[in-house]
């Protein structure tokens, strides 16, 4: 048997005459750019996110990049988020102008932590500009904690929502969906993400109607009437074919996250009962998961890897180097040692396949194979 860890094709099967029904409209309508597609898209996400402004734009790397450009940042200006995370979230702060500071996670919940935020907070006061929580796999980074930060040490709050679109956290006495709680929200849609497009395509989040203006400029070259250019921006918008593409996934996101709760809940009750050496992912009770990923941590990792993958069971590792080792930001100055939750963390981890359309018997495999490498 083999088991992609991840495969659009199920889905695409599943939803066919929608999706080519969408896509053909596009391409009859002669609109490719900024159209209705977008425009709607941009309301019915917003109303599902419970946001008063959405902006489609190119990737949920814009997405970030452009959130940080409307701040306007200097190299002198620091941002802080977490070294364990994808490249592009300490890439695009470079790239909006500001220098990015990094602080170590939390050992259960691979999130940054608020408590290493508020010490560099506290050294760093008059620097620090930004704080760029990073969601990861699922479940929501402490927002509660990152709000309070916010007001006490007047900083800006960035969500990087790649990776939990639909996911809920409590704030406060409320709970609200990941990514619409600080000043922008930043979401992807990677084909392999719960909501994802047929290419490229991301959305910036914000309750603010300055900051939605500024960074919907910014999204069409600092521009809100053609040929009118009030700054600098770039070329980064959502096109009609994706836009028409995720509006009808759109309609099933929640359907398709509760079938991947469950399939997180069927991989922990198995592999708890077979009691194999395995930290499974907390379900948390302030809150939801929606599992983008089923992250595991082990010791032997990289031999759990070879062993899946010689049985045709797809996995992977997110991420095998934290950012503060990765080559491109060696100027920053950090060694090893300097994250140690981040650093045993990365060791330790591993993807399981899961996306909506995974079969029980398949399930079955997976736990089966985890058994014969944990006791053959």
């Amino acid at each position: 048997m083999k088991i992609p860890i991840f495969t659009p094709k199920r889905q695409y099967k599943k939803l066919k005459k929608e999706i080519d029904k969408a896509i053909f409209s596009v391409l009859e309508s002669g609109i490719f750019i900024l159209g209705n597609q977008v425009k709607s898209f941009e309301k019915e996400i917003a109303k599902y996110l419970g946001v008063k402004f959405a902006i489609g734009v190119s990737s949920g790397t814009a997405a970030l990049f452009i959130s940080l450009k409307s701040f306007q940042l200097t190299r002198d200006d620091l941002v802080i988020t977490t070294p364990f995370t994808f490249f592009a979230t300490a890439e695009e702060i470079i790239n909006a102008g500001a220098t990015p500071i990094f602080a170590d996670i939390e050992d259960e919940h691979f999130s940054l932590s608020p408590e290493k935020v508020e010490d560099i907070l506290k050294k760093y006061r008059d620097k620090v500009k930004v704080v760029l929580p990073v969601h990861l796999f699922g479940k929501c980074a402490n927002m509660d904690a990152f709000m309070y930060l916010s007001n006490k040490y007047n900083v800006k709050i960035i969500e990087d929502a790649a990776q939990i679109i639909g996911s809920v956290c409590k704030v406060g006495n409320k709970y609200r969906k990941g990514g619409t709680i600080g000043d922008f929200g930043a979401f992807s849609f990677f084909p392999t993400k719960n909501l994802g497009a047929y290419g490229d395509g991301g959305l910036i989040v914000t309750n603010d109607e300055r900051l939605f203006e500024i960074a919907n400029m910014i999204r069409s070259h600092g521009s809100k009437k053609r040929y009118y250019h009030e700054m600098i921006g770039t070329n980064s918008r959502l096109d009609e074919i994706q836009a028409a593409v995720l509006r009808v996934k759109l309609k099933y996101l929640e359907e398709f996250n509760t079938k991947r709760q469950k399939i997180a809940k069927y991989y922990n009750e198995n592999i708890r009962k077979l009691k194999l050496p395995i930290k499974t992912p907390e379900i948390p009770e302030d809150g939801s998961h929606i599992f983008h990923q089923y992250v595991i941590r082990v010791e032997e990792r990289d031999r759990l890897s070879e062993f899946l993958t010689s049985h045709g069971v797809g996995n992977a590792i997110y991420y095998p180097v934290p950012l503060h080792f990765q080559k491109a930001l060696s100027y920053l100055g950090y060694k090893v040692g300097d994250f140690p939750v981040t650093e045993k963390v990365a060791k330790e981890v591993i993807a399981l396949p899961i996306f909506p359309e995974l079969e029980r018997e398949e399930l079955d495999y997976i736990i089966e194979i985890l058994d014969k490498f944990y006791k053959g």
